[in-house]
Order: structure tokens, then C-alpha cells, then sequence
């Protein structure tokens, strides 16, 4: 059994909700400057978060089993022993519905095509960064998702 004064609640909410709240050993993410690890008594941050996946290691009582999350950027903010994850959207990988996740990268890709035709910037990075969304959620989904 995890010691309790080593748990710390790990929550990730985004506009439409709740998506994820459980006590947890360690949250590891990808910031803007690099990976992350937070675990028990970890100084206080608020720092952004780059697209990509979170990973949350669960407490004894559950195996230590290592819970996995996409997220579409964000912060994060630790204080006394709580981790609060805000963004915009993420999805807990067996969540994740892979159709309609190839259907947007798809979309991404056309876009991405029809920007780079006509030589407009603005519309290539908005189709990179959806691209960017569409194949962390299927990278979260297929490697972890069961």
C-alpha cells in the first residue's frame, strides 16, 4: 500500500468537464521546455504544456498501473500536493475514438495542402498544430488504449 503522505490527487479538466481525478505516485508530461516529472512534495509550478501525452502512475493500491492521457496543450499547476491539468481538450486513451481521430488527421493533411497551395501561412499552422492533435491522440489510443 502507497504511503498516503506520498499520494498526490492528479485532475485533468477541460471546458466540457472533468476528464480525469485519481490519486496518483507521479505525473509525467510535456511542457513547452521539455518533459516533466512531478512527484510528491515537487516544488510549486504553473507552467504550459505542449501537445502530447500525460502520463499518470497510479498508487500501489492499483498496481502502480500508468494511466495515459492526451492532451491538446494547456497548463499545469502543482501546489501542495495537487496537480491540476487545464485544456482545452484532452481524452483519456481508452476514450479515444480512432475513426473520428484519422478523419481529423485526414482533414489536417488536406488542409495542410490547400494552405501550402496557396501560400498561406496562417492556415499552414493551424492544419500542422490540428496534425499535430489528430496524431497524438492516435499515437495515445494505439499504444495505450486497452
Amino acid at each position: 500500500m502507497a504511503d498516503p503522505e506520498k499520494i498526490l490527487k492528479v485532475s485533468v479538466v477541460t471546458p466540457d468537464g472533468i476528464v480525469y481525478s485519481h490519486n496518483a505516485t507521479m505525473v509525467a508530461m510535456r511542457a513547452i521546455d521539455g518533459e516533466r516529472t512531478i512527484m510528491y512534495d515537487h516544488l510549486p509550478i504553473v507552467t504550459p504544456l505542449a501537445i502530447g501525452e500525460v502520463r499518470v502512475k497510479r498508487t500501489h493500491e492499483m498496481n502502480d498501473r500508468v494511466d495515459h492521457i492526451a492532451v491538446n496543450g494547456g497548463y499545469i499547476e502543482f501546489s501542495n500536493n495537487e496537480a491540476t491539468i487545464i485544456a482545452d481538450s484532452a481524452e483519456r486513451a481508452r476514450n479515444i475514438d480512432v475513426e473520428r481521430a484519422q478523419s481529423a488527421k485526414k482533414r489536417a493533411e488536406q488542409h495542410m495542402q490547400e494552405a501550402k497551395e496557396k501560400h498561406n501561412e496562417r492556415e499552414m499552422l493551424e492544419a500542422e498544430i490540428a496534425l499535430r492533435r489528430a496524431v497524438n491522440r492516435l499515437h495515445v489510443r494505439e499504444n495505450y488504449g486497452k
